[in-house]
């Protein structure tokens, strides 16, 4: 099945992609490796903020993530054109603005890891890092990097 169908099957519309919020670019290309900018969690169009282990739950915090995965999806097929063109998902990278005793930032980073996995299949397994942070930019309750091989 096309990741394209696959995405229709789950219910997902893409959305328009965000543009850079300073000096930098969305996606940097060296040889076959895109490396995608840090997306910040959204919810109806503005930005997602809390701190997990405080105002919001992890289950509150995996809904973001897995928001995020459809904002980096977006963002590398308004970057190829098709996203067919993924060989590989090789590496997520996700900060959660948590409390200092907060420790579940593996369980909200599996929001993103899991819906990659659901729509790019065995090209969706990727490394992975989850660190939690005492703040992100705008207060966004988490924010996902990605390195994909194309």
């Amino acid at each position: 099945m096309s990741i394209e169908n696959k995405l229709k099957d789950l219910g997902i519309i893409l959305p328009a992609t965000a543009n850079p919020a300073a000096a930098y670019v969305m996606v940097s290309q060296s040889g076959s490796l895109l490396f995608i900018s840090g997306h910040i969690a959204k919810r109806q169009g503005a930005v997602w903020a809390g701190k997990l282990g405080q105002e919001l739950t992890t289950e509150q915090g995996k809904e973001a993530a897995k928001l995020i995965a459809v904002d980096l999806i977006a963002t590398l097929k308004s970057h190829l054109g098709d996203l067919e063109k993924v060989k590989k998902i090789v590496k997520v990278m996700s900060l959660v603005n948590c409390t200092n005793d907060y420790t579940e930032q593996h369980i909200v980073t599996n929001g993103c890891s899991e819906l990659l996995v659901e729509v790019f299949g065995e090209k969706g397994k990727h490394a992975r890092s989850a660190f939690g942070v005492a703040q992100i930019p705008l207060g966004a309750c988490v924010e996902i990097e990605m390195i994909v091989e194309v």
